[in-house]
């Protein structure tokens, strides 16, 4: 069995291939720079693009699963519907998609209304599939070193009431069990850690990992989105504005049978936020 791993050099499809090359599974990685993708020795890389359809149809020959994992970009819903589209007529057996927990309660953020467009597809052509719905990601917060450290902020505006977020490490090892176990098609998966995350709880947190006071900066949506425009796209700033401000009006929390579920599919708890944090904040002390 040759497993295709679309998004294979990002932080979760990084893993998706490390889990799978450690099970002893063959693994085609699709890279648009495969001369720098620095996977594992042994895992077949190929180049492509999924804007690309011949570099798809070429990515696709030969493999019987796919992971279809796509960025945030303008035309992701063009890009996995294209993927799965050429796959499908391909004879692909299995497709394990990443979309987003809570997809169809937020139709209003463009990048959750893609992946709830692209898991009805799924559900109608009747390839054997599983949907993986993570929440929040822990390695997120990584992009907030600099003001964690030098000014004592945690800056990202995720509300106070607790929203679902999950380890990366813990959707790649979801991902690597639902395409080499039996029992998982047709399945939706929400990836989630026992417990919610806070602003104020995630400062106090990296407060105490990293030896200072930090403090949680609020939730001003216009503000963070205009800083995020000078670093960002303004389509994407938006979108991340969006996903933000609808956890915090609309809620984003997980439920007990959903939480129950996850730790039957990895067969233990999830990871924990708290762990994330002491992690990192180790790691960056060792690099200093």
């Amino acid at each position: 069995m040759k497993i295709l791993v679309t998004g294979a050099t990002g932080n979760i499809g990084r893993e998706v291939v490390q889990n799978l090359h450690n099970r002893g599974v063959a693994v085609r990685a699709l890279a648009r720079k495969p001369e720098t993708a620095n996977l594992p020795a042994g895992v077949e890389v190929v180049a492509g693009d999924l804007t690309d359809p011949e570099s798809v149809r070429e990515a696709v020959k030969g493999t019987e699963k796919l992971f279809l994992l796509n960025a945030v970009v303008a035309d992701e819903l063009t890009q996995a519907l294209m993927t799965y589209g050429i796959a499908k007529r391909a004879g692909i057996q299995h497709v394990t998609y990443l979309s987003v927990f809570r997809a169809d309660q937020f139709r209003d953020v463009p990048h959750f209304a893609a992946k709830a467009a692209v898991e009805v597809a799924l559900q109608e052509f009747g390839v054997p599939y599983t949907i993986l719905r993570p929440g929040y990601f822990f390695q997120n917060d990584l992009a907030l070193r600099p003001v964690l450290q030098q000014m004592g902020l945690y800056a990202m505006p995720i509300g106070t009431a607790g929203i679902s977020a999950v380890d990366v490490s813990d959707i790649a090892e979801a991902a690597a069990i639902s395409l080499t176990e039996e029992g998982h098609e047709g399945q939706t998966y929400d990836l989630v850690s026992s417990s919610q995350i806070k602003g104020p709880d995630n400062a106090a947190l990296w407060g105490k990992a990293l030896g200072r006071q930090v403090v949680y900066t609020g939730h001003d949506f216009d503000a963070w989105e205009k800083q995020m425009s000078e670093r960002l796209p303004g389509w994407m700033a938006f979108d991340l504005r969006a996903m933000l401000q609808g956890y915090f009006e609309r809620g984003f929390a997980a439920t007990e049978v959903e939480i129950s579920r996850v730790v039957k599919l990895l067969g233990r708890a999830p990871r924990t936020y708290e762990e994330f944090v002491q992690r990192a904040a180790a790691e960056w002390s060792a690099s200093e």
